[in-house]
């Protein structure tokens, strides 16, 4: 493995490890209304991002895509999508549903999967097939199980997988994307945090520890993104796809042996379908980069 590589295995261990461990953050926020939160994480996420594309020079990028009708509607929907994704999120770290969460995450490959056989006319394989069918096995053995739908799970990884779908196909840089995203969703979030009336939406009377942590919305946000972006850039997408579990498992981890959220057998056989059907995949991954040919260099 080359430097080049080896940085880039390096910067998506670190992303997906701090969307691991995000969850720790969120608690300590416990005491604030996962709406406000959302709120602070929207204009400390906008004032980060405008900050770095005027200190990258992307102006230019940013300019071009305001001037795009079709990508200000398709940004009309990403913003829809991750806003809804964020709150749902915080919500569910906040309320003890950290591992109907990591359940989302993990279901996100599989919910991929069908979303690149229906709008990009992929098909399906042998192992593509029965990932998927253990995926549908797992959301009815919940709804036979508990009496309802993993809707937690179902939310985070559909509004996730169709957030990566409509970024795909606007093609702009991350940086850019978000900055405009967090920006057409900044009048809302500022006109909420003027307005609400709860114990922590005064700063001045909040700790200065709770202002702090409400301040490193941004960088929490953005710090994880950059260094997924930077790894992207320098592995493969099938290279960065075997990292991607590092997130829901942090979760996982910290829900059943840190915060205490009971792990039922009801609940860890929906667990042990969605993660066999992810060793499928892997295992599936990991034959086709090593039967694939390799490139000669010069």
């Amino acid at each position: 493995m080359n430097l080049t590589a080896k940085s880039g295995a390096l910067l998506a261990i670190t992303a997906y490890s701090l969307w691991g461990i995000a969850p720790v953050y969120f608690k300590l926020l416990q005491s604030v209304p996962a709406t406000e939160i959302l709120a602070h994480r929207v204009l400390w996420s906008f004032v980060l991002t405008l900050g770095l594309i005027v200190l990258l020079r992307r102006r230019d990028e940013l300019m071009a895509t305001l001037r795009s009708r079709r990508a200000l509607l398709a940004l009309l929907a990403s913003t829809t999508l991750i806003g809804v994704n964020w709150g749902i999120f915080i919500w569910a770290v906040n309320h003890n549903y950290m591992l109907s969460a990591s359940l989302g995450y993990y279901i996100n490959p599989l919910i991929n999967i069908l979303l690149g056989m229906l709008f990009f006319r992929e098909r399906l394989d042998r192992v593509r097939t029965i990932a998927a069918l253990l995926c549908v096995a797992a959301v009815l053995f919940e709804l036979v199980q508990f009496g309802r739908l993993p809707w937690i799970a179902l939310a985070l990884a559909t509004t996730f997988g169709l957030y990566g779908l409509v970024r795909k196909k606007i093609g702009v840089s991350s940086f850019t994307g978000m900055a405009l995203e967090t920006g057409i969703m900044l009048p809302l979030a500022a006109a909420y945090l003027l307005l609400i009336n709860s114990p922590t939406s005064d700063l001045a009377s909040n700790p200065a520890w709770i202002n702090l942590l409400l301040f490193a919305a941004g960088p929490v946000t953005m710090v994880p993104l950059m260094c997924f972006a930077a790894a992207a850039n320098r592995i493969s997408l099938t290279a960065l796809g075997f990292f991607q579990y590092i997130g829901p498992s942090g979760m996982f981890l910290l829900a059943v042996f840190v915060y205490d959220e009971p792990l039922s057998p009801g609940k860890l056989v929906t667990f042990g379908l969605i993660w066999s059907a992810l060793a499928l995949l892997t295992f599936d991954s990991l034959l086709k980069l090593r039967r694939a040919p390799v490139v000669p260099t010069l």
